[in-house]
C-alpha cells in the first residue's frame, strides 16, 4: 500500500515539476471559470486553451511550411500530369471494338 502511495507522490512531483499542474489549474481552469458563458463543450474549451497555453514549437512550424510546399508542388505535379496525358492520348492509336456510330 505504501508503494502505491509512493507512486502517486512521485507522479504528483513530476506533474508539478513539469508545469502540468500549474497549467491547468492556473490557465485553463481558472479561464473556464471565469468564463461569463460557460461552453457548451468545456472539454472542447480545455483543448483549444491548452493549445494556446503551450505555445508552437519552431519545428512544427517549420514542418508546417513544408507541408504548404508539398501540396503546391504536388498540385502542380497533378496539372502537369492532366495535361501531359491530354497530349499523349493525340498519338494513340484509337482502341480497337469502338465504332463510330
Amino acid at each position: 500500500m505504501s508503494h502505491l502511495i509512493s507512486m502517486r507522490e512521485q507522479f504528483w512531483r513530476y506533474l508539478k515539476k513539469s508545469g502540468v499542474l500549474d497549467t491547468l489549474t492556473k490557465k485553463v481552469l481558472v479561464a473556464l471559470y471565469e468564463e461569463p458563458g460557460k461552453p457548451n463543450s468545456a472539454l472542447d474549451f480545455l483543448k483549444h486553451h491548452l493549445e494556446a497555453a503551450n505555445p508552437e514549437n519552431p519545428e512544427i512550424g517549420l514542418l508546417r511550411l513544408q507541408l504548404a510546399e508539398m501540396k503546391e508542388k504536388y498540385k502542380a505535379i497533378v496539372e502537369e500530369n492532366k495535361k501531359l496525358n491530354i497530349n499523349l492520348a493525340q498519338y494513340e492509336p484509337p482502341e480497337e471494338g469502338k465504332h463510330a456510330e
